[in-house]
């Protein structure tokens, strides 16, 4: 499995209730992306940055995903380009599902 955590700077604060609200308009877009697991939308306390933290079947799956339409989807909403880090993510622990995954 790959985790892929998304960051950019916003040009001005956000509330969380702003955010929120900005997060859901786009949250439907994510459901049906190939080898996507989950995705936490961010926002940091001071609401200057905001992002994702995405956890992927594969790192092929996750390149696929952020591809230069979608840098320029994000630089459009919220006024920004944003940069995308890779991890291996070798041991998944979900306690809502109680089961520790491999990948």
């Amino acid at each position: 499995m790959i985790t892929t955590i998304v960051q950019f700077s916003l040009p001005q604060a956000m509330t969380v209730v702003e955010a929120k609200a900005v997060f859901l308009s786009t949250a439907g877009k994510y459901q049906s992306v190939d080898g996507l697991i989950r995705k936490y939308y961010l926002l940091s306390d001071d609401g200057l940055t905001a992002g994702g933290t995405y956890l992927w079947k594969s790192r092929a799956q996750a390149e696929a995903m952020f591809t230069d339409e979608w840098f320029d989807f994000v630089e459009g909403k919220y006024g920004c380009r944003p940069t995308v880090s890779y991890f291996a993510s070798p041991v998944v622990v979900d306690n809502v599902s109680g089961v520790i995954e491999q990948g």
